[in-house]
């Protein structure tokens, strides 16, 4: 299906950018959006994700520029469209685009996102069977490298307020599986993991921060390969739901940071120069986790 972005046009511009120029291919059609947050200010980065009506496939994702503005080109058809944004609640709707038409940047007003219930003070323990642990690292020269962790173990004291909660997180360092039994291998040898001198990897917060809505970002202390760095996990709360085969009450979050292979000694310049070309030296992390309600204890506010 054939996809275009579009510009916003100098006179458009001066009219503070309300309308675009468009330069549409034969037969296609125009959709565009100009995103402003609850305030009136533009949004620059929103997520916008268009997907056919008739075959339920997204055909097209992109961000919103520094205006706030997103444009493409598409042929005629139903389309639902999504914009999205990390504090706010999202935007939905179904749009008809039509040959030839679309020259104008409908506006589009995100709303702040409905609080979500918190956790209830406590232990909840991480549920392993719902809860994945993810990575994806580039290889050298290559398509991405995508993993996971199969065996870790974890929890999270919530306090009665957030920002005193408390996450930790032990995993089972040679259980990395990438798909590819020689690979692993070498992942858990000397040269990167090495899972015999070094056989788990460790987080522990320090700090809960809310940044608006449902977005939180933990900060704390990621200890692997025998080396400690802060790290900080940029996290969006999903809510608390009573289900499992139990019935019982789980909260669940998705997490993610980047991480730096040289902070904790796996020196990949050393790799190289050996011949030995596996990831690169930037790894992103994903924690997709459900943790269950186990007991009504509380951390103790720092002091």
């Amino acid at each position: 299906m054939a996809l275009a972005f579009l510009r916003r046009g100098r006179s458009d511009r001066a009219r503070g950018g309300a309308g675009i120029r468009l330069a549409l291919p034969v037969g296609a059609g125009g959709l565009a959006r100009t995103v402003t947050d609850p305030s009136g200010g533009p949004v620059d980065g929103a997520e916008v994700t268009v997907t056919a009506v008739s075959s339920r496939k997204v055909v097209l994702k992109g961000t919103t520029d520094p205006f706030g503005l997103f444009a493409a080109a598409l042929p005629p058809g139903r389309y639902s469209l999504m914009i999205s944004v990390g504090h706010l609640q999202p935007h939905q709707e179904t749009v008809e685009v039509i040959a030839g038409h679309g020259a104008q940047a409908e506006p589009v007003r995100l709303t702040e996102a409905r609080a979500l219930e918190l956790p209830t003070a406590g232990t909840w323990l991480f549920d392993p069977p719902h809860t994945a642990i993810r990575f994806i690292a580039r290889h050298v020269g290559m398509a991405n490298v995508h993993g996971r962790f199969t065996r870790f173990e974890g929890g999270i004291r919530v306090g009665a307020d957030m920002a005193h909660s408390h996450v930790e997180v032990r995993i089972d360092a040679s259980s990395i599986t990438t798909g590819n039994r020689t690979r692993d291998n070498h992942l858990r040898s000397a040269d990167f993991l090495d899972v015999e001198n070094y056989p788990y990897i460790h987080f522990t917060s320090n700090r809960f921060v809310h940044r608006g809505g449902s977005q939180w970002q933990l900060q704390g202390s990621l200890s692997m390969h025998g080396v400690s760095r802060t790290v900080a996990l940029d996290t969006s709360y999903l809510g608390v739901v009573n289900g499992g085969y139990g019935q019982e009450l789980r909260c669940a979050a998705l997490a993610k940071a980047e991480l730096h292979r040289e902070d904790y000694t796996l020196n990949w310049r050393t790799m190289l120069a050996r011949g030995i070309a596996v990831v690169g030296p930037t790894v992103k992390l994903e924690l997709d986790v459900q943790a269950m309600y186990r007991s009504h204890d509380t951390p103790t506010p720092p002091e």
